[in-house]
């Protein structure tokens, strides 16, 4: 079988990707047990991952990026998948970054992206609450007016990086009264921020290394300048257009992942035998393996279409939430396929792929549920 080598992939961009594989393999991954027994990712390797220019990759390096393209944060995310780390809450740290790239005034994005960049600041989205997920209408955060500052109460739950954000984007209500109209967004900036506090850590069935928590804003005071682009009710529209970013790297790691788990189970099913032969041997493996790898391969070439398509600015909306929903579906699918090859060792958390499973099934739920993605796409129709 001829290899397949991606339409956005070059020579350049494979030589990254050998410094990329290298420093996730040396560095990180070591430390992918320690982050998963303490729940988080302590500070300085994310200064370290910022040393090396793989936070925020495809930002101008005029404001502390790498400079690079959307393809070089592809590579990131799927390295960090490949080697197996999942606790690391990059896409999240960028997809912050990305909201003051994007709509930041140059006095913010000079402000804050340098930070983000070379990880003194951590950043984090707080946009879920207790009683609103997907909905962001029924957001009940409030943001206030009071002088030269707003004045933010409410709480959020889910927020990954958490417990380690330092620069959080907070989805509040500035008008109440206008619906979508009425939100907006806040880089707030929490060492200490009075009336900021951090909850528990949520207690997660997969993702143990990545910290989840609630955050509380009561009566806390941030100036109007963290008002980001300085423009009341912006918010909704903000989140909106940031979408087919965030759900292209959901699925660039769901893809990742299905490789991964082909690559581990074949190799398993080469060397366990059972009945006197290996599990290669037998035709129900073979057929297995060859289900998943297809299903592997077709995510393959439709994220790779996406993310041509991000990078030559036709990405819409519609096809980024196909990607999301179709390919964590599949993700779900073929790690669960292959964990079965496995047998009993497959429940042990000692092989990998037992984690892969338990990591695999909040990627359906988080970035917008597939159930919304699926509304979306029929909303195309």
């Amino acid at each position: 079988m001829n290899p397949y080598r991606p339409p956005w992939q070059d020579d350049a961009l494979e030589s990254f990707r050998g410094t990329v594989r290298r420093f996730v393999g040396d560095v990180l991954a070591p430390r992918e047990p320690g982050w998963q027994a303490a729940h988080h990712v302590d500070a300085g390797s994310w200064r370290d991952v910022g040393a090396m220019g793989l936070l925020l990759a495809d930002v101008d390096d005029a404001y502390g990026g790498s400079g690079g393209t959307f393809a070089h944060e592809c590579v990131v995310y799927e390295e960090l998948a490949y080697a197996g780390i999942m606790s690391f809450g990059k896409h999240v740290h960028s997809i912050c970054a990305h909201y003051i790239v994007a709509y930041g005034t140059e006095k913010q994005k000079r402000r804050w992206l340098p930070g983000l960049a070379s990880g003194e600041f951590i950043g984090a989205i707080a946009m879920s609450e207790p009683s609103a997920g997907s909905d962001l209408q029924g957001v009940r955060t409030r943001a206030v007016r009071a002088g030269g500052d707003y004045v933010v109460d409410g709480s959020k739950t889910f927020i990954s990086n958490g417990q380690v954000a330092n620069l959080i984007c907070v989805v509040a209500k500035t008008d109440p009264a206008t619906g979508s109209k009425g939100i907006s967004l806040f880089m707030v900036e929490t060492d200490g921020r009075a009336g900021f506090r951090r909850g528990r850590t949520l207690d997660k069935i997969g993702l143990p290394g990545q910290d989840t928590s609630e955050l509380f804003f009561d009566a806390c005071r941030v100036p109007a300048g963290c008002l980001l682009g300085e423009v009341e009710g912006a918010g909704f529209a903000q989140l909106m257009d940031q979408l087919p970013y965030e759900r292209a790297i959901i699925g660039v790691s769901a893809v990742a992942v299905m490789e991964r788990a082909v690559e581990i189970a074949t190799a398993y099913a080469r060397d366990r035998k059972a009945f006197g032969k290996t599990l290669i041997e037998m035709q129900n493996t073979r057929f297995k393996l060859a289900e998943a790898k297809t299903i592997a391969h077709v995510g393959r070439v439709f994220i790779d279409s996406c993310i041509t398509r991000y990078m030559a600015g036709t990405l819409d909306t519609a096809t980024a939430s196909m990607a999301k929903w179709w390919l964590t579906d599949m993700q779900c699918h073929v790690v669960d396929e292959c964990l079965q090859l496995f047998g009993g060792y497959g429940y042990m958390r000692e092989y990998p792929i037992a984690q892969m499973y338990a990591d695999a099934r909040v990627q359906r739920i988080y970035g917008g549920t597939n159930e919304i993605m699926k509304e979306i796409i029929a909303r195309s129709l």
